[in-house]
């Protein structure tokens, strides 16, 4: 059992650990030792997690939910395949956690009455300054 937060927790036995090739540099060892991991976590069907954190997962992984609604996590970092899936369940465990914490609502407001002030005061001041760029020779000038 892998615990998330207080009230989450995932079996082990909802994660499909697949053990591939990894690419990159290495020689010969790359070529025959299979250390990299696929992670795959069905967010759709999973019992451990409630709606709503089910709903913000999704909506944070984008890409790495496809159609059926299982995340997919690569993980190539290290030679190791034991570090290699460590790194991936660590990956979920943060998905997890940030999809679990509650978005606050921001509150509009309304620009305080200075700082409508200063921001006329430097667009004016801006303005000033273009139109000091625009100097035009007068026939004077060419004599």
């Amino acid at each position: 059992m892998i615990v998330i937060t207080d009230e989450i927790c995932i079996l082990e036995s909802e994660l499909s650990f697949e053990f591939v090739r990894s690419g990159g540099p290495g020689g010969q060892k790359v070529n025959k030792t299979s250390s990299a991991v696929v992670l795959k976590f069905d967010v759709k069907n999973s019992p451990s997690l409630p709606e709503e954190v089910r709903n913000r997962l999704e909506k944070i992984c984008g890409k790495r939910v496809n159609r059926e609604g299982i995340l997919v996590i690569h993980a190539r970092q290290y030679r190791s395949p034991v570090r290699n899936r460590e790194s991936a369940v660590n990956r979920l465990i943060k998905l997890i956690r940030k999809a679990s914490e509650i978005p606050v609502k921001r509150k509009q407001t309304k620009p305080s009455a200075t700082s409508r002030r200063e921001r006329l005061a430097e667009k004016k001041k801006r303005g000033l300054l273009k139109k000091s760029r625009n100097y035009k020779p007068s026939k004077e000038d060419y004599e």
